[in-house]
Parts: C-alpha cells; sequence; structure tokens
C-alpha cells in the first residue's frame, strides 16, 4: 500500500497521516536548514508536518510547503500542518491572534490541526520565557477550560480543521474532556513516547476516550548538552532493539517507528536526510510479530529524555509525571533550543 494512504481518523472526523515529520532544530541550526529538509521530506511522502511557534521556523516550513505545492508535488489538502499554541498565550483573547500570527508566518489559510503546547501558562507578552529580576521564570493563572473554548472558536472560524492538546496526563484531559457545554473533544494529546518510555497507561485512557496519541522524541532524543542526561542509555543502540532489528532485516529506527504505527500511536521522526526519510517511510512494508511487540513493550523503563522539570513548577498546570528526572539548567533560555524535541 502507498504509504501516502496510512492515515488514522480522528475524534472529528478527519485523518491524520500515522507518520510525520518533526520539524524541531537546534538554534545552531540555521533556519533556511528547514526549507530544505521539509521539501525532501515532502518529496519523499511526508504529507504531516509538525512544527510550533516556538521552533521559530514556521515562515520557513512554510515556505517549503507552498513550494511543493506550486511546483505541482502535493496539493494544499494533500498537507497536514500541525501548529502549537505557546503557553505565554492561554489567555483566551490571545488564543486567535497567536494562531493567526503562525497562519501569516507560514502563509497559509489554515492549519489542519492547532494544539495546546503545554498545560502550564507563562506571563503573556512576546518573551518566550519571560524571567523576573532574579532570573525565574514568570507563571500566569489561567483556567484551560477557557483557552479551550477559545481553541474552539478558532475551529468554528475556519482557521484550523482540527484541535487537540500536547504534554496532558489524564487528569488534565479530564478537566477539558468534563468541561459544561464541551463543543468538540481534543482529537489528540502528543507526548514524548518512545521504548524507554511506552505510556502505555496514557495510551489506554486516550484509546478509551477516542483521543489519538502522538509521539515525539520517538526516536529517542537529540541529547544536547544541558538539557539531557548525557549518561542516559541512546534508545537506538539498545541491544534488544538491535537485534529485532537485524532478525528483520531493518535499522533500530524503522523497527522503532513500526512498533508505534502498530500501537495505533501517530509518530513524529526527525530527520534530516534524504537517505533517512525514504528508510522511514519503509515502515509500512513490513508488519512486527506480537511476540516482537511484546519484547519491545518490555523496554519500558519509564526513562524521559525530555523532563520538563521547570514547567511542572507551576502552581495551576496540575502537572503530574511521576518519576521524572529533575535536570538543572545552568541558564533558563537554554530551554528554547530543545522544548519539545520530535
Amino acid at each position: 500500500m502507498d504509504p501516502k494512504c496510512w492515515h488514522v481518523e480522528l475524534n472529528d472526523g478527519h485523518f491524520i497521516p500515522v507518520l510525520g515529520l518533526g520539524t524541531h532544530a537546534p538554534e545552531e541550526v540555521p533556519k533556511i536548514k528547514a526549507v530544505e529538509i521539509t521539501k525532501l521530506a515532502i518529496d519523499a511522502g511526508f504529507l504531516h508536518i509538525d512544527c510550533a511557534h516556538v521552533y521559530n521556523n514556521e515562515k520557513e516550513v512554510g515556505q517549503a510547503i507552498r513550494s511543493k505545492i506550486e511546483d505541482g508535488t502535493v496539493k494544499r489538502e494533500d498537507i497536514f500542518y500541525t501548529s502549537k499554541l505557546w503557553i505565554t498565550f492561554l489567555q483566551p483573547d490571545l488564543v486567535r491572534p497567536a494562531l493567526e500570527k503562525s497562519l501569516k508566518n507560514l502563509q497559509l489559510d489554515y492549519a489542519d490541526l492547532y494544539i495546546i503546547h503545554f498545560p502550564t501558562a507563562l506571563k503573556p507578552g512576546e518573551e518566550l520565557l519571560p524571567e523576573d529580576e532574579h532570573g525565574k521564570v514568570i507563571f500566569d493563572t489561567v483556567d484551560l477550560c477557557a483557552t479551550w473554548e477559545a481553541m474552539e472558536k478558532c475551529m468554528d472560524a475556519g482557521l484550523t480543521k482540527s484541535i487537540g492538546v500536547s504534554n496532558f496526563n489524564h487528569r488534565q484531559l479530564e478537566k477539558i474532556l468534563n468541561k459544561p457545554g464541551l463543543k468538540y473533544k481534543p482529537v489528540c494529546n502528543q507526548v514524548e513516547c518512545h521504548p524507554y518510555l511506552n505510556q502505555s497507561k496514557l495510551l489506554d485512557f486516550c484509546k478509551s476516550k477516542d483521543i489519538v496519541l502522538v509521539a515525539y522524541s520517538a526516536l529517542g532524543s537529540q541529547r544536547l548538552k544541558g538539557w539531557v542526561n548525557q549518561s542516559s542509555p541512546v534508545l537506538l543502540e539498545d541491544p534488544v532493539l538491535c537485534a529485532v532489528a537485524k532478525k528483520y532485516e531493518r535499522t533500530p529506527a524503522q523497527i522503532v517507528l513500526r512498533y508505534q504505527v502498530q500501537r495505533g500511536v501517530v509518530v513524529l521522526a526527525k530527520c534530516d536526510n534524504e537517505k533517512q526519510m525514504k528508510e522511514n517511510m519503509q515502515v509500512f512494508e513490513f508488519q512486527l510479530t506480537s511476540e516482537d511487540m511484546k519484547v519491545l513493550d518490555g523496554l519500558n523503563r519509564n526513562l524521559r529524555y525530555a523532563p520538563y522539570q521547570l514547567l511542572k513548577a507551576s502552581p495551576s498546570s496540575l502537572w503530574s509525571m511521576p518519576d521524572m528526572p529533575v535536570t538543572p539548567l545552568q541558564n533558563l533560555h537554554e530551554m528554547l533550543p530543545i522544548l519539545c524535541p520530535s
């Protein structure tokens, strides 16, 4: 089957491609690189493009999408574009302007999916991580249900086809789901998910509520210093995973991606060269046995490459991530290049 046909139906009737391209890149990578990478990905068959305001490259990603539409490679309706509402814009009156700004940067008329990036609010303003005079992040208090109502209005206005959330736990999801007068359920919850953190309980909860789990950091992590513990294990070098890859004559990355596909998880893969992109698309050419799926399930060790300990400190976030390790940050702004690595 043509991989372009592999989609999952969302609870609002729209369809999302099960394999997506993560477009986050470290700060030292020139933004113009996003144009080249996104074009290569679309040529390789990636129709699901995941980006965010905080990645600071929506102009470049949008340029690449428009270029591939103009040269006839794809039509706009073929592309599934996801953007994210940053946490300084969670006040209800700021939601639509934030989405409109992303669309202006993209030069697109609508997003296919718009999601709340974190269930934690920071002081409103253009500073991505506002600090006080002591260098401490300035939190804000916001009612996530009111934020969600503003998201629903964006959907009604045709600015986005679907709306969802990211980095929510089951309690935060329930807060939205139980909101009086709920018009649209979240279609997805995007979270860190890989064999070392398989999110089985959250996945079961999301499935029970007809919410799609979307996996970021699915291949492990970019392992950026100052954020990820450099002594943490490298997922794609795991001996058990490598043994499964050898059995199927596939790469460890292909096995990891196929594992998620078979679990019903939409998976984001970060890659920056054509060979890797084409390899990633080959996950639709084979199937893992139930026994090998159990073997991969057994790799779970609740290991988070992206702990986001800072955001856990919010008094209003209801954040709950058991066994989440504390990762010291020498400087708050070290977070910016690495937030939500896909």
